[in-house]
Order: structure tokens, then sequence, then C-alpha cells
């Protein structure tokens, strides 16, 4: 008699996360195993990662750090984690999005099913004969400095697998390696190019900004897309209700050098 997984994660689960996997395609991990060389064995991989999934036995590996260079001269840090280790976030991603969805603000835009940056965009437009200000808002260091133990409360509020809980904590304290082959050990934050981080910040940013609009400012829309938004107002100001949020959201480590962005900016429609 086979005995029973502890955790109900079927193999179908795993495949249909490959496939989407292997249409974003993406680059290597800290294993250097490419997708092609990965598929040479497919079917024992697979198995592999299906077993350890649905037994609990699954550790994330640390995830590789790749700097891109920004226009501002600096650099953004993005943490690109194996090809297994994708397909296992893929799986949790799947099981957990589609009850996120149904809780989101209708003006999110960023990293969600059939919802886009040109769609924001129309919005902002449509909105801006309506209201003559925008708040500018940009969080810097969002990803890296999201809070683990609020974030965990809002997972564990919105599921009730315990393998989702499970896997989403280890992949939040996984290391990161640096390109000098170095490890760091992280203590908060998720890694900004890892397939469920994107998920994670949208829940983090649907309590912690989304809905404290809502509640707080009801007669005022915004958009937002992931971290970047747009709150209106009518009139403007140099201390908009927004910098309230914005205080809220205070997720940067102690005393930043510019935790947030705000700027006031008169609408002009074209």
């Amino acid at each position: 008699m086979t005995q029973a997984k502890p955790f109900p994660i079927t193999k179908r689960q795993v495949w249909e996360a490959y496939k989407s996997v292997k249409a974003n395609q993406g680059g290597a991990g800290v294993d250097g195993q490419s997708l092609a060389e990965f598929g040479e064995d497919l079917e024992n991989n697979l198995y592999k990662l299906w077993n350890r999934l649905a037994s609990g036995s699954w550790m994330p590996p640390p995830v590789k750090r790749v700097e891109i260079p920004k226009a501002d001269g600096g650099v953004r840090g993005l943490g690109v984690p194996t090809v297994a280790d994708r397909i296992a976030q893929t799986v949790v991603k799947q099981a957990l999005e589609p009850e996120l969805e149904k809780q989101f603000h209708p003006d999110s835009y960023g990293y969600r099913p059939n919802k886009s940056a040109h769609q924001a965009i129309g919005q902002a437009r449509e909105r801006c004969w309506r209201y003559d200000w925008v708040v500018d808002l940009d969080i810097k260091g969002f990803f890296d400095a999201i809070d683990w133990d609020l974030m965990m409360r809002a997972v564990q509020h919105h599921t009730p697998e315990k393998w989702v809980v499970l896997y989403i904590e280890r992949w939040l304290r996984a290391e990161v390696q640096l390109p000098d082959g170095s490890r760091l050990k992280r203590e908060r934050g998720t890694p900004q190019g890892g397939v469920v981080s994107p998920l994670l910040a949208n829940l983090f940013l649907h309590y912690t900004f989304d809905a404290w609009m809502q509640r707080n400012y009801p007669q005022l829309p915004f958009e937002r897309y992931a971290d970047d938004g747009v709150p209106r107002r009518r009139t403007g100001g140099r201390s908009p209700p927004c910098s309230h949020a914005a205080q809220v959201m205070g997720v940067g480590p102690p005393k930043p050098p510019c935790r947030r962005r705000l700027q006031t900016t008169h609408c002009c429609c074209l």
C-alpha cells in the first residue's frame, strides 16, 4: 500500500506549474541548471519535486542575486531562484492566487491576471478630468523591506492550507547568494524576481495601502501598480492625506535615507 503524502499536492499541479515556468523562460539559479537541462530528465525531475513538495521536505535553495543597472546610476537587485524552485513557487502561487484575487482592489494593476499597466494609465487619464491633483507615491526598496511577521499573518488569514503557509515562510527566509559567491541571511523582504514575490507584495500592499485608503478616504480614488501609486485629490497642498498611508507602510529599515517618495503633482490631461 502506498503511504499517503502529508500534503495534498498533485502531480498535475506540478506539471501545470512546470508549463507556466517553461513559457516564462528565465535563467539558471545557483545550481547553474537551465530550463533545457531540467527538461533533459523531465519526468524524473518533476517526480522528485512533487515527492518533496507533497511530503513537506522541499527546502528552497539560496536565491541567486543578479544586479541590473538602473537609469539613475544605481542597481536593482533581482533574485533568481533555481528552475525547480520556480516550479515549486508556481505550484503555491496557482493555489493561493485565485483566493487573493477575490480580495484585491480593482485599482491594483500590477502583476495580476487580466490587469496591465495600460489599464492603469487609461484609468488615470480618465480620472484626470475629475481630479486636479495626484500624489505620486513610490516606496524605496519595497520588496527588500517587507515585514515577515505581518506578511505571514496576512497569508494565514487567507488560506487554510498548511503547506502553502509552510513553503511561503521558507521562501521568505531563503538565503541570497551574492555575485561574489557569499551568502546573505535576510531578516525581512521577499526577493524581487521570485515567482511568488509579486503576489505576496500585492497582498501586503492590499492591507497597508488599498484597504487603508478605502477605509479612511473612500472618496479619493487611486491607481496602484505594485509599489507605485497615484492617489488623487481635488486640491493641492503640502501634506496630502496619503502621507499617513505612507507612514503605515513604513516597511523600510530603521531611519532609511529615503523610505518613500511622496510628491503632489497637478494633473494635466492631453
